[in-house]
């Protein structure tokens, strides 16, 4: 694997591995990590207004599930990817922009792992 796939892994799998994180210990806990002191002590970060915005309360279960899903499915193509399966590519790509709303740390990452797959020797073909 490349060191630009490599890059597209370690990213994917970052944010992916958070959001089932944040996600399954929000479903323990009964919320997600947010910052403990400090002007935003207790908030949640801007994804969470958009989220509202839709209609979906960002700390309902039914949100809480979505990462735990999200999650779990971006790590499943990770895998994938990283072992070159012939539809990894396209997935990984859907499952970045499906991650577009995931307002700051996710939107970043996307952007890049999005540009990275478009890279030659990371795209297919």
């Amino acid at each position: 694997m490349t060191w630009l796939r490599w890059v597209v892994f370690a990213l994917a799998a970052l944010q992916g591995g958070y959001m089932l994180f944040d996600g399954v210990r929000a479903l323990i806990v009964g919320d997600y990590v947010t910052p403990k002191g400090g002007p935003y002590a207790g908030q949640l970060g801007p994804w969470a207004r958009l989220v509202g915005a839709i209609g979906l309360e960002p700390r309902s279960t039914i949100m809480k599930s979505i990462f735990v899903g999200y999650g779990a499915v971006w790590l499943l193509i990770v895998v994938a990817f990283a072992a070159a399966l012939p539809w990894a590519w396209l997935a990984m790509l859907i499952a970045a922009v499906g991650s577009l709303w995931y307002l700051i740390p996710g939107t970043v990452i996307s952007v890049v792992v999005i540009g990275l797959l478009l890279v030659p020797g990371v795209r297919p073909g």
